[in-house]
C-alpha cells in the first residue's frame, strides 16, 4: 500500500467479490477482521476463501461479511463465527489452509475446532 486511495480501492475491490447478506438472512455469520492489522497479518486471503467456499458449497445459511478492528491485534487474522443459540468461536492465527477446515469442519459439520481459537491460544 502507497496510499490511502489504493487502500480504499482495494476495499471497494474486495466488497464486490464477498458475499453479503442480511443478518435475517443467514442463520450464521462469518465475521473476518479487516483492519489494516489484520490485511497485515493475511486476512485476505482468510476472506477470500471463506467466501468462495461457501459460495461453491453453495451453504445457503451462512454470511461472510468483514469487520474493522477486533482489538486482538497480536491473534489476527481472526475470524469470528456467530450461530443462533451458540456462544460465538473466534478463531485466531488463521490462513486459508485453516479457513477450509473451518468451513469443513464448523459450519457444515457443526463441529468447532478448538485448537485454532482464542480460548486455546491463550492457554498455551
Amino acid at each position: 500500500m502507497k496510499s490511502l486511495e489504493e487502500l480504499k480501492a482495494l476495499r471497494d475491490k474486495m466488497q464486490g467479490s464477498v458475499t453479503l447478506r442480511n443478518e435475517s438472512e443467514a442463520g450464521t455469520r462469518v465475521v473476518v477482521g479487516m483492519a489494516t492489522c489484520g490485511i497485515a497479518s493475511g486476512a485476505r486471503p482468510v476472506l477470500t476463501t471463506l467466501s468462495n467456499a461457501v459460495a461453491e458449497k453453495k451453504i445457503e445459511d451462512v454470511a461472510v461479511t468483514q469487520t474493522g478492528c477486533i482489538g486482538l491485534c497480536q491473534y489476527e487474522p481472526i475470524v469470528e463465527v456467530f450461530q443462533p443459540g451458540k456462544e460465538k468461536v473466534t478463531y485466531v492465527k488463521m490462513n486459508p489452509e485453516k479457513a477450509m477446515e473451518v468451513v469443513e469442519k464448523h459450519l457444515i459439520g457443526g463441529n468447532p475446532i478448538t485448537e485454532y481459537t482464542i480460548g486455546a491460544i491463550m492457554k498455551n
